[in-house]
């Protein structure tokens, strides 16, 4: 936001079309501006525009530009930027999100589970703006993104940089789990959750999603497991980015609720269904509501003066009319 912190200087450009009309435009100071001759039969003559004439048009114009600029220098011109400073800290939240082949199923709009998965995280973040947010992706193998962090457009870029069949094709739960529980377990925040996306069924991986949740619980992590995902039969149709091979087909078979179910009461959270779009973003809004910190904050004004620039830039111009006249053209200003 910019303010003027001696607005009352700026009343002086009022005066500045009536100083250039005495410079430049008075009866008496003839020659200075051409006047069209007429002659019988229509035709006109006007004093041709030379370099050099051209030159004193762009001298005036160059030095009433720096006059009007000085004059705002003047009024002192300030940049005032706001930064809000949270004092006290926030949930420390993991997000899991399965990449698996299926999660290209079109079954949920607009696009496929993923898509829709990645829109409702993204919207979710951005306004949880004093949580620790971090970010675990999966499939065959379970792989950080992001630990727990503050810088949520660092979470985004990478949330947005995560691609079907990344990791494989399988559903690695129980790692997954486990890597986010090992990521929050040192953080310094109070209330600690994992945020789980999948429409799958375990099948990979050394860890079961039960071994998983009870290693959670007893860390005080809660889980909110959300399935998504139709029942029945659903299309798939992608482009593996790494080799752009386009892969198709069905998916016939989707997560299991009571498994889901039973990772989230082992931690205290809460399980849901999501088969559309729509019910992904309640479900994210569920959470929001019912996940909350008390939050202190305090606003900080940083006050950062741009005069000197203003005025930098002026002298600038009066330097440049100078030369213009002086070496180019040969009069004085």
């Amino acid at each position: 936001m910019w303010v003027l912190e001696r607005p009352g200087y700026m009343l002086l450009l009022l005066l500045v079309p009536f100083l250039v009309y005495l410079r430049h435009f008075r009866s008496n100071r003839g020659g200075r501006i051409a006047f069209p001759f007429t002659f019988y039969g229509g035709e006109g003559f006007r004093a041709p525009v030379t370099g050099r004439s051209l030159l004193l048009r762009v001298s005036t114009l160059v030095f009433w530009s720096a006059v009007v600029l000085l004059i705002v220098a003047l009024s002192g011109p300030t940049r005032t930027v706001r930064e809000r400073i949270f004092l006290t800290r926030g949930l420390d939240i993991m997000v899991v999100l399965d990449v698996s082949p299926t999660m290209a199923a079109r079954d949920v709009q607009p696009v496929n589970r993923l898509e829709a998965a990645r829109a409702v995280v993204r919207r979710f973040v951005e306004q949880r703006e004093n949580d620790h947010i971090g970010l675990v992706g999966f499939s065959l193998e379970a792989a950080l993104r992001v630990p727990p962090t503050l810088n949520h457009d660092l979470l985004l870029d990478s949330l947005d940089r995560l691609y079907l069949m990344e990791m494989g094709d399988g559903t690695a739960i129980g790692m997954a789990l486990a890597l986010a529980s090992l990521h929050l377990q040192g953080t310094e925040g109070g209330d600690k959750i994992i945020i789980l996306l999948t429409d799958g069924v375990n099948n990979a991986g050394e860890i079961s999603p039960e071994a998983a949740a009870e290693v959670a619980g007893s860390l005080g992590i809660r889980i909110y497991a959300i399935g998504v995902g139709s029942e029945g039969e659903a299309e798939i149709e992608f482009v593996n980015p790494e080799d752009g091979r386009t892969y198709r087909g069905t998916v016939r078979e989707g997560y299991d609720p009571d498994a889901l179910r039973r990772i989230a009461e082992l931690t205290g959270g809460r399980f849901f269904s999501a088969a559309g779009g729509g019910t992904l973003e309640a479900v994210f809004n569920a959470i929001n509501t019912a996940e909350t910190a008390e939050r202190r904050v305090r606003v900080q004004v940083h006050r950062r003066p741009r005069h000197q620039l203003v005025l930098m830039i002026a002298l600038a111009l009066l330097l440049f009319d100078v030369i213009l006249r002086r070496l180019l053209v040969g009069v004085a200003p």
